[in-house]
């Protein structure tokens, strides 16, 4: 049977954790919070408040979106969020999860 652990110094290190997570343990997102509200921006430019917050500790798994924006007004809330998601489709591929909050501006 193959050793699946190396002697590290004093720690051991699973070769299985080594392949999932790269010589390093953590690499950087490949899309961050800016990343995503830039493409918000540019979708909805009428938009009050735009927030994108990474809610997995840095890592750029899961993130939480609220857009106040005049383009919902009319819409409901799933068709509001049909339009985040349709415009972050391709960033949505490399996340685990996303939270998005979305509302059209007070009267």
């Amino acid at each position: 049977m193959k050793r699946i652990f190396t002697q590290n110094g004093p720690k051991y290190t699973s070769l299985l954790s080594r392949m999932w997570s790269g010589s390093s343990g953590h690499s950087p997102p490949k899309y961050t919070e800016k990343d995503l509200q830039r493409s918000l921006s540019e979708k909805f430019p009428k938009a009050d408040v735009i927030t994108v917050t990474d809610i997995s500790g840095g890592c750029g798994a899961m993130y939480e979106i609220f857009v106040r924006s005049a383009d919902f007004k009319g819409l409901s809330t799933v068709k509001q969020h049909r339009l985040i998601t349709e415009t972050l489709k391709e960033q949505i591929r490399d996340m685990h999860g996303l939270r998005i909050h979305t509302e059209p501006p007070p009267k």
